[in-house]
């Protein structure tokens, strides 16, 4: 994390931040605070902090990950050298702005279907911008959701591409077992009722169905129902869920509902630095 986001400061401030060493002297001091222009969840505090820290600057926490803040509200103070402050404004705002969006619309997605379904997860996907799949992924986490995987040695997720080459679930399913880990849990992704129940049989630990309709899944459950399957495996929906349909889906009775919506569609929280004057 720490090298991350070093090479994210570095490569935005080049040999120098040409327009700070102009303007403003060495060894002045000021104090400053991050301010909400909108209403959210605020994600990104921790790294703000470590940031700022790493270049002498203090800061104050007023608002932790994962709270909601209201427009005009004060997130964090700091005081130090304003040089290294104006210098990192951006690179801290831009992370803070991003992952504060995720939180929100995460937050605001989980709520949702707590409405319906207080068991189910809502989870990310890696639909994750590169580069930023460990920030983005805290911010999920902040807004109360799932983080899913991080990488992809986190879990096996057999997908229709690696289907396609193997010739089937059963087969697919073989050779992970054989492969990992115990450790590991293996996940495939299935488009129908037969494949999902092959699935099932078979031992699959998560199965998820892609881009089915809420009926469709309630059908696949059913059946799992009635072979005595359902109790051995997790169920998993995803494919095309956003705010308008996530209720339909909660109220099918999955286990988990991942969308790479609350990543990829994700409206950024306006939030600013604002300095005191000096005299």
């Amino acid at each position: 994390m720490r090298s991350d986001l070093a090479r994210m400061i570095y490569d935005d401030i080049g040999f120098e931040d040409i327009t700070t060493c102009a303007l403003i002297p060495p060894g002045l001091n000021v104090k400053g605070q991050i301010i909400s222009k909108e209403a959210g969840t605020v994600a990104g505090v921790e790294l703000a902090f470590e940031i700022f820290r790493k270049f002498g600057v203090e800061t104050e926490i007023l608002k932790n990950d994962g709270e909601k803040i209201r427009p005009g509200q004060i997130i964090m103070k700091i005081e130090g050298d304003p040089r290294n402050i104006l210098t990192l404004e951006r690179t801290v705002l831009n992370l803070m702005m991003r992952m504060s969006g995720i939180a929100t619309l995460t937050s605001k997605m989980v709520e949702m279907v707590r409405k319906v379904n207080p068991d189910v997860l809502v989870a990310g996907t890696r639909k994750t911008t590169p580069g930023l799949q460990f920030f983005e992924k805290k911010a999920i986490r902040s807004g109360g959701g799932d983080t899913h995987r991080y990488r992809l040695d986190d879990a096996i997720l057999i997908k229709d591409n690696h289907l396609a080459l193997v010739g089937g679930v059963t087969e697919a399913l073989s050779r992970a077992r054989k492969y990992a880990s115990f450790t590991k849990k293996i996940e495939i992704e299935v488009e129908t009722m037969e494949e999902a129940l092959e699935a099932a049989r078979v031992g699959a630990d998560i199965i998820m169905l892609d881009n089915m309709s809420p009926n469709e899944v309630k059908n696949v459950l059913t059946a799992l129902d009635n072979g005595g399957l359902r109790d051995d495996v997790l169920i998993e929906v995803s494919g095309n869920i956003n705010p308008d349909n996530i209720m339909q889906f909660a109220k099918t009775g999955a286990d988990v509902i991942s969308a790479g919506y609350i990543t990829h569609s994700a409206k950024s929280l306006d939030l600013s630095l604002d300095l005191e004057k000096m005299y």
